[in-house]
């Protein structure tokens, strides 16, 4: 039951994605300057550091799931973002061992995390000739920008989740069935 409410959130996240560049304001979106929202990979990096203990991989199977959906919704090519988000949280999933679970490491983790599923996304796309900018004008006008962006989408989710996360790690542990 609570795997399903975490995919249950992770899909609505999805959702919220699609939606959520329609709800700015359309002089933020004009000009050079573009950013991706990664709501449901900010998550995964909650679910990495907070849910998965050390050896489960809770975060990297909710990746290739709800990656393969990215893909089906919003690219042309499927495996991009399954692939992308997958590594990225297995990645994030070895560096949150080496860290306390604590305010500062899931940042510094949900940077690191974000700029690796960004990068593996650019080259995918760079090697396939979808992408087809330089890497200085997509550092400049794409990943800084998406950084900035999910970081705060990472501040705002995080005094909700975290201890959340925790909670129903230690519940599970316990095999209690209370929520």
């Amino acid at each position: 039951m609570k795997r399903l409410l975490i995919l249950g959130i992770l899909f609505l996240l999805l959702i919220s994605e699609g939606v959520a560049l329609d709800m700015l304001p359309a002089s933020l979106l004009d000009g050079n300057i573009f950013f991706v929202s990664h709501w449901v990979f900010v998550f995964l990096v909650f679910l990495a550091i907070f849910y998965d203990r050390e050896d489960t991989y809770f975060s990297v199977f909710y990746a290739l799931l709800i990656g393969l959906l990215v893909d089906i919704a919003y690219t042309g090519i499927l495996g991009v973002y399954m692939f992308s988000y997958a590594l990225s949280v297995y990645i994030i999933h070895g560096l949150a061992k080496l860290l306390h679970a604590n305010f500062v490491a899931t940042m510094t983790l949900g940077v690191i995390g974000l700029i690796f599923a960004e990068a593996f996304i650019y080259f995918i796309f760079s090697m396939t000739g979808i992408a087809e900018l330089v890497w200085q004008d997509y550092l400049i006008n794409r990943l800084i920008p998406t950084v900035l962006a999910n970081v705060l989408f990472l501040l705002v989710l995080y005094p909700f989740s975290a201890k959340w996360l925790v909670n129903l790690r230690e519940q599970q542990l316990s095999g209690s069935r209370q929520f």
